[in-house]
């Protein structure tokens, strides 16, 4: 373990550093009605010449659910509104239905999204654990969206999934898909710690078998997920969230960036911090939730976060940075 002074607990740091560069703020939050109570965790795909961006957000009534904003440009987003709603009481995503992974198969929409059952007063309901994976589907990227009555994969007791196992990128290799999803656990300090793991399935309309072993040791304190494929170099890049903390709390803290050849092998010592409150002009503290999408010769690099320098899970707005392709990996030192 690296006991730097960075992180109290001396959880390990990305040593090398591969920097975007910030354009700013590009979806804000609006009214109360609407989306008033913070936006965050994008996901951006694109289809027919659109980009569509999935992300998270709460309005004066409801709990956090998934909204949906469109673009010509990957600047300028026109928001369309809620796309989940919750579950009923007693389900398993009764009080959030967020984080909506898809991937497009044979002319259907498939997303894996993350549901909790946890129980907070509104507003106070910010998504928490238990998170567990969740599907549905759809002929067309706009929706609607039809829940599904498919487990996907679900948390194991003594496993490094035994808090969280929740939805992450997904990737097809041969004949089987592979999902980067979000794993964490309680040590024996009551501490939590977290990971990436891999899912595997050859039909996403069954169950997905999660590999015994981490992608990345837990004490890595990663989360969330996306993966872009660098045809130039041959070489897959998977972008995630690292969890710091300082004397206050632990918060998403920066982007840090994993590559390989071998999109089945992975070495944690090939990583790079690729963005946070230093790079960024105008969140000083919170970067969060990575996702990535290629515009020539650019790779437009999404984050949420908050105005200034506060730790809040509330009010944050969303962002994107820039990284220059092919991407320069640093010599190691």
């Amino acid at each position: 373990m690296n006991l730097s002074n960075k992180y109290m607990d001396g959880r390990p740091e990305a040593q090398l550093t591969i920097p975007a560069v910030d354009q700013g703020i590009v979806l804000k939050r609006g009214s109360e009605e609407l989306d008033g109570y913070g936006i965050r965790e994008p996901l951006v795909f694109e289809c027919d010449g659109t980009y569509f961006m999935h992300y998270d957000a709460s309005d004066d009534k409801t709990g956090w659910r998934n909204y949906l904003a469109t673009s010509k440009d990957l600047i300028n987003w026109d928001k369309k509104g809620v796309i989940l709603e919750l579950g009923q009481e007693g389900e398993d995503d009764s009080s959030c239905a967020v984080y909506g992974v898809t991937y497009l198969e044979d002319g259907v929409w498939h997303m894996f999204y993350i549901g909790s059952d946890y129980h907070r007063e509104h507003p106070y309901d910010i998504p928490d654990f238990p998170y567990v994976t969740m599907k549905a589907k759809s002929d067309s990227p706009y929706g609607p969206w039809i829940k599904q009555d498919i487990v996907p994969f679900r948390m194991k007791e003594n496993t490094y999934y035994s808090t969280t196992a929740s939805s992450g990128a997904i990737v097809k290799d041969g004949d089987e898909y592979l999902q980067f999803f979000s794993a964490s656990v309680l040590d024996s300090n009551n501490i939590t710690k977290r990971t990436l793991g891999i899912a595997r399935t050859k039909d996403l309309d069954k169950e997905w078998t999660v590999d015994p072993e981490p992608l990345f040791p837990l004490e890595e304190q990663i989360e969330n997920s996306t993966v872009f494929y660098e045809e130039e170099t041959g070489t897959w890049f998977l972008f995630t969230n690292h969890v710091g903390i300082n004397e206050i709390k632990e918060y998403t803290d920066a982007i840090w960036v994993y590559w390989t050849k071998d999109i089945q092998q992975w070495d944690v010592d090939n990583k790079a911090l690729v963005f946070d409150g230093s790079m960024c002009t105008w969140s000083k503290s919170v970067i969060g939730a990575p996702s990535v999408f290629r515009k020539g010769n650019k790779l437009a690099v999404y984050y949420d976060g908050v105005e200034g320098d506060g730790f809040d899970h509330f009010f944050r707005d969303i962002g994107v940075a820039w990284l220059d392709l092919p991407i320069a990996i640093p010599d190691k030192k």
